[in-house]
């Protein structure tokens, strides 16, 4: 397995750096994509479950809550636990879990099993995404930006798709359905056990743990650094509430404004996702060039005087500033991520679980206070209030530069 892998294309990186193995990454990347197709299928079920049990609006509210909150607490803990006891096969552990959510939601006979499921799905996910992180910073040869822009490219994919896949295979044919997507989590599952072979060589390998331990953070001052994580995760709130507006009420908006049709606002909420998926392929390789905080500068509040134009503009400059929006701002994850990483090197699974949990557990939170918004005042007013958001991007002055030459990765084996 693993000599397939390691004689994979490499990109280039300074002397003594590790190569990047890409078929590790693009496997991560392809898991990632798989992983997140799956997590967007249940909201896309909704009307489906919601006829098929009987359910009111607050029930299908508790499958989201469900779902959710078990994907954010637990990733910091998974993280956490990784860090100190690497698991090279967890990945397909988490998969498994996954597949098992999926085939309890297919042949759920109740209400409760179908929380269950959710439940299920959302720990997979919990378990996924902190060690891939890591996995993926251990492929990178250095390449920090490009290979966490690469894996969560994976992710923008697969969240955009899955609710076609749900119109288009799930929705006329009913919900036992869903058990031909027990293929995605199967096919992961194969996949993420040749990657855990790979890892598990790395971890045997004195050269990289030694790495792993002995590297310093850059910024040594608790305080510091407890700042620093407010700042990110300060920046994270502002851009995760702002992409909950979009991504929820982009579409009412639209409709409601311009009188547009469901599917014409449907594809402006497409134009709009894919400049996320482009913004972030960018943001990662930008970041190890010119440097984490310059990207954050540019990614959060670089945004701004476009997202404050936004409710002012006509349809054709709604859309057009809608898709420079989301290229830019869709950027900063990867470049906080990593920044975060820089700052406790060694505890790439906590960072990690810490903000992809978060993250997570934004998107909800957002949806519902932003959905209670609207309700007492109007879609417009919501996307008025969010344009400031951006705003908060002021707050990355607060960060140390933490730029640094390339090719500090740890030697191969």
């Amino acid at each position: 397995m693993n000599a397939k892998i390691e004689t994979a294309p490499r990109v280039g990186t300074s002397a003594g750096a590790t190569p990047t193995a890409l078929a590790v990454l693009f496997t991560l990347s392809f898991s990632h994509f798989l992983n997140d197709a799956i997590q967007a299928l249940i909201p896309a079920l909704y009307p489906l479950l919601k006829t098929a049990y009987g359910l009111t609006f607050t029930q299908v509210g508790l499958i989201t809550l469900t779902f959710q909150m078990v994907g954010s607490v637990l990733q910091p803990f998974v993280g956490y636990y990784t860090d100190r006891h690497p698991k090279p096969y967890s990945l397909v552990v988490g998969m498994g879990i996954t597949l098992t959510g999926l085939v309890l939601l297919a042949l759920a006979p109740s209400y409760h099993i179908v929380i269950l499921a959710a439940g299920m799905v959302g720990m997979g996910s919990a378990i996924f995404h902190p060690e891939s992180s890591r996995v993926a910073r251990w492929a990178s040869g250095g390449r920090h930006g490009f290979a966490q822009s690469l894996f969560q490219v994976g992710g923008n994919t697969g969240s955009s798709v899955g609710p076609l896949l749900a119109a288009w295979f799930v929705a006329p044919y009913g919900q036992r359905h869903i058990l031909w997507f027990t293929l995605l989590p199967f096919l992961g599952m194969v996949l993420l056990g040749r990657v855990g072979g790979w890892y598990r060589d790395r971890l045997l390998c004195r050269f990289t743990r030694q790495a792993e331990v002995t590297h310093r953070p850059l910024v040594t001052s608790h305080r510091k650094i407890a700042l620093c994580l407010l700042v990110l995760l300060t920046l994270m709130f502002s851009k995760f509430f702002y992409l909950a507006s979009m991504t929820n009420y982009y579409t009412f908006y639209m409709i409601g404004k311009f009188h547009v049709s469901v599917p014409g606002s449907q594809l402006y909420l497409f134009l709009f996702l894919a400049a996320v998926a482009a913004g972030t392929i960018v943001g990662g390789p930008v970041g190890d060039r010119i440097g984490r905080k310059q990207v954050i500068w540019i990614s959060i509040l670089g945004m701004a005087p476009f997202a404050l134009a936004l409710p002012f503009a006509s349809q054709f400059w709604t859309a057009a500033l809608s898709v420079i929006i989301g290229f830019i701002m869709a950027s900063a994850f990867p470049a906080i991520l990593v920044y975060a990483i820089e700052l406790l090197p060694g505890k790439v699974g906590t960072i990690a679980g810490l903000f992809f949990g978060f993250a997570f557990g934004l998107g909800g939170i957002g949806s519902a206070v932003l959905g209670w918004l609207a309700d007492h005042t109007s879609i417009t007013f919501v996307m008025q209030s969010c344009s400031f958001l951006p705003l908060l991007g002021l707050l990355t002055v607060f960060l140390p530069d933490l730029r640094k030459p390339m090719g500090t990765a740890p030697r191969d084996c």
